[in-house]
């Protein structure tokens, strides 16, 4: 990917730079990954970052330089970022305040690794006096798990275990988090919101409360001293001052560890070890947000809800019109005094100085027409104030984005009319006529000139194409920023190109649901073959071809070669959906050839398999059912033969069950299933496409046991595997699942007299993993399920399935 470019997420353009920079060199993760996971991470993520304070901790240089943490919004921070000023002694703070994706990818381009939160929430009315008087309200209670000297983070799991018990005992929801660090975050769900002092205090009963229980592996002191071979509970994270590393959030740390959720089931497992980003963004796909109900749905308690009065409430300056969509009427309010002016406010109570008003006679905020058939609208109002002029307003995201056009819009090709960008006005504003008061802001005669319907070609901070649809003006007209305020408005004569729909202008891909599809028939369903690569929507359009990653990322540098479907698709228009590929020399897809890729000079064969077809032509197929879309693909196809990087790749044969055999003998990752009926839902996991995965069983050498714990203390925990080299065994991982107990038995008895006193691996083992390692002699094969490999050459997920009597080491 290239050094520098720019980014469009959530109708953002974020400037992103460095994406080659390696930030953990110890597993190669470049800042290119940490974006990308941010972006992917952020439809679980964003729930328990919502309403809170984020502190940045910042690793411009990568995690092997020195961090540092931050507060107050750094210079030069956009303008659409949400940012909050909370009293902090005698000067205020503004932090930033997590709501939307793009917030995110902003953050991960910053290089902010780790994001720490409150376990309080700001207030919904955004009264911040108030919340200063009162102190904030926690929804949740959190206790950290930290492992001193000598201690597992299996043993933390059981500590965490026993913390579940006591609160599951006093009726709260709990939930696991391993720290992606040492330890272990054990949060609660308080129904009903409480003082930072109250969870303070019940987190620390229950601290204490264990610590006496179990004193000889529990403490609830701080002090250093006391923390060898035992689990500190740290309570004092409850504090109003106090923040904790955000769920999802990544570490700084030695490899790009994550602050993971985890079921309680996980917490019993004696090989309990922290997760990379790729193994929870796999698990996202399998699980989804396993801390969901945590923060219910994310949104603040209301004055009532918190026990504040109502009564004395203000409407918020920033007011949620459409199921969480935040509009921002400050500056307009601002600006008009609503005892004096009849224009609009968009919502029946607002605050105007240190007051709260009623206004009278106003019906609340118009409901946005952006998404409904008829298309956003648009209106023009002849204002004869000081100066005659018109204003130009758009609707979008719920207000009315406006201009200020002295001469009105041009009604000739030829002619480019200045066009000055206002503050954003309320919806309702679209239908107000009638004089402001002389002396208010814009005084004068105000009526409306012309009003319709418009359709979006392009949105951008500084470029906006609209074709309008009113009684005075119709056409297509590009507004084009020049300067801080400064926009020109022009009529563009050329005849368009069809209009890509906005929904398409940053595809996002439909996903799948993982669910068995032995039972499928062929007649509602179609089954295609599940790729291991990187998911791409190939976007052609007007002669302007752009690759973009499931997260939106611009992959289109990173994969050159692919441009040549270009030359094959001539003038044909089209938004394509696929799987880029590396093969190996057996024909077969291989993640970690294409992983380790870097340029189109390296030697790795690539394919494109593209399987979806979503707009052609001017026409749109997302409504259209797979079927349909499938056919239209398919006549594509022939076009694609000439390409060595492209191709549409068959069918596999139903039903169900034979396409997961099928997909199994030909080595494949697995099988996607496809209702014929569906229609394509972007960025949505449907149960109308389900996923199959193969697992695959390897034979491997048994190299040693680590002990168990709990259940399994007196006896294998894990076994640590391995394959035979030439010059000796090499390390592949360790399984602890998949034994049944008179397995275990028996191979804890096959094992004592093959005890050794040193490693048979050529590799050195994690200091983890060695500790309390028992080294055997490389005898005994043995098999394990599992489902691939991961980038440290170790087994992924593996499962034990038993010894392979027919075979010796020397055979593998």
């Amino acid at each position: 990917m290239a050094s520098g470019q720019t980014l469009e997420v959530d109708g953002h353009t974020i400037s992103v730079t460095n994406l080659a920079k390696v930030l953990y060199p110890s597993t190669g993760t470049r800042k290119f990954d940490v974006i990308d996971y941010y972006a992917r991470i952020a439809e679980v993520m964003l729930p328990h970052l919502a309403d809170r304070l984020v502190t940045r901790k910042r690793w411009p240089n990568g995690v092997e330089s020195t961090p540092f943490f931050e507060k107050s919004v750094p210079e030069g921070i956009p303008d659409w970022v949400t940012r909050r000023g909370v009293e902090h002694s005698s000067r205020i703070i503004e932090y930033v305040v997590a709501d939307s994706p793009a917030t995110l990818v902003w953050l991960a381009q910053m290089a902010a690794l780790e994001l720490h939160t409150p376990q309080w929430r700001l207030p919904r009315d955004d009264a911040l006096a108030d919340f200063a008087a009162e102190g904030p309200k926690a929804n949740r209670l959190v206790l950290d798990l930290d492992p001193g000297p000598g201690v597992t983070l299996a043993e933390c799991g059981e500590v965490a275990r026993d913390i579940h018990d006591m609160l599951d005992a006093a009726g709260l929801d709990s939930y696991p988090v391993t720290s992606g660090g040492k330890g272990i975050h054990v949060y609660a769900r308080f129904p009903t919101p409480v003082s930072a002092d109250s969870a303070r205090t019940v987190a620390k009963q229950i601290a204490t409360s264990l610590a006496q229980q179990q004193p000889d592996r529990v403490t609830a002191i701080m002090a250093k001293s006391e923390r060898p071979h035992k689990v500190f509970i740290d309570w004092s994270q409850n504090s109003a001052s106090k923040t904790t590393l955000a769920p999802y959030s990544l570490r700084g740390r030695e490899q790009p560890w994550v602050a993971a959720p985890r079921t309680w089931d996980e917490m019993a497992d004696p090989d309990l070890t922290q997760l990379l980003y790729t193994e929870v963004l796999e698990r996202i796909d399998e699980w989804g947000d396993l801390l969901d109900g945590l923060d219910d749905d994310g949104v603040p308690a209301g004055p009532e809800e918190s026990g504040d009065s109502a009564a004395d409430a203000a409407q918020p300056e920033s007011v949620s019109a459409e199921g969480g969509q935040v509009i921002n009427l400050r500056e307009y309010r601002r600006k008009r005094n609503a005892a004096v002016t009849p224009e609009p406010f968009g919502d029946t109570r607002f605050r105007d100085n240190e007051f709260t008003k009623s206004r009278s006679g106003v019906d609340g905020a118009r409901v946005s027409r952006e998404n409904e058939p008829g298309g956003p609208i648009f209106v023009i109002q002849e204002h004869h104030a000081r100066r005659l002029h018109y204003d130009f307003r758009l609707e979008h995201d719920g207000v009315l984005v406006s201009w200020a056009v002295p001469k009105n819009l041009p009604d000739d090709p030829d002619q480019n009319r200045l066009a000055v960008q206002t503050e954003d006005h309320p919806m309702d504003y679209a239908d107000f006529a009638g004089d402001i008061p002389a002396g208010e802001y814009g005084g004068g005669h105000v009526e409306i000139w012309d009003r319709g319907t418009y359709e979006t070609e392009k949105w951008r901070d500084d470029e906006i194409i609209v074709r309008l649809h009113g009684e005075r003006v119709q056409g297509r007209y590009a507004l084009i920023k020049t300067g801080d305020k400064n926009w020109l408005a022009h009529l563009m004569s050329d005849e368009p190109r069809p209009i890509l729909p906005e929904s398409l202008r940053d595809p996002r891909p439909m996903l799948a649901t993982d669910e068995s599809i032995e039972k499928l028939d062929s007649k509602d369903w179609a089954f295609e073959g599940k790729w291991d690569g990187y998911r791409l929507l190939v976007r052609y359009i007007g002669g302007e071809f752009r690759l973009t990653s499931r997260s939106g990322l611009d992959m289109t540098a990173d994969f050159t070669e692919l441009a040549c479907i270009t030359d094959e698709l001539g003038l044909i228009d089209v938004v394509l959906d696929g799987e880029v590929v590396a093969l190996d020399a057996t024909g077969r897809t291989n993640f970690t050839l294409l992983a380790g890729r870097r340029s189109a000079d390296d030697d790795v064969t690539l394919k494109l398999y593209l399987f979806d077809l979503l707009y052609l032509n001017g026409t749109s197929l997302l409504r259209k059912p797979w079927s349909q879309r499938r056919e239209l693909l398919e006549e594509l196809a022939p076009a694609f033969r000439r390409s060595r990087y492209v191709e549409v790749p068959p069918l596999l044969p139903g039903p169900g069950a034979a396409a997961a055999e099928y997909s199994r003998e030909h080595g494949m990752e697995g099988v996607v299933a496809k209702r014929r009926s569906s229609t394509y839902q972007q960025g949505r996991r449907s149960n109308s496409w389900l996923k199959h995965k193969n697992w695959s069983d390897i034979e491997v050498v048994i190299g040693g046991w680590r002990p168990g714990r709990g259940n399994r203390a007196h006896t294998i925990g894990s076994l640590l595997l391995g394959l035979p080299e030439e010059t000796g065994l090499r390390y592949v991982g360790r399984v602890g699942t998949g034994f049944t107990e008179s397995q275990l038995s028996a191979l804890a008895e096959e094992l004592e007299p093959l005890t050794i006193r040193r490693s048979p691996f050529l590799d050195k083992l994690d200091r983890p993993v060695a500790a309390n390692a028992v080294w055997v002699l490389p005898k005994i094969v043995g098999e394990v399920r599992f489902m691939d490999w991961t980038s440290t050459g170790h087994l992924r997920h593996p499962s034990w399935r038993g010894i392979r009597r027919d075979k010796l080491p020397g055979d593998l």
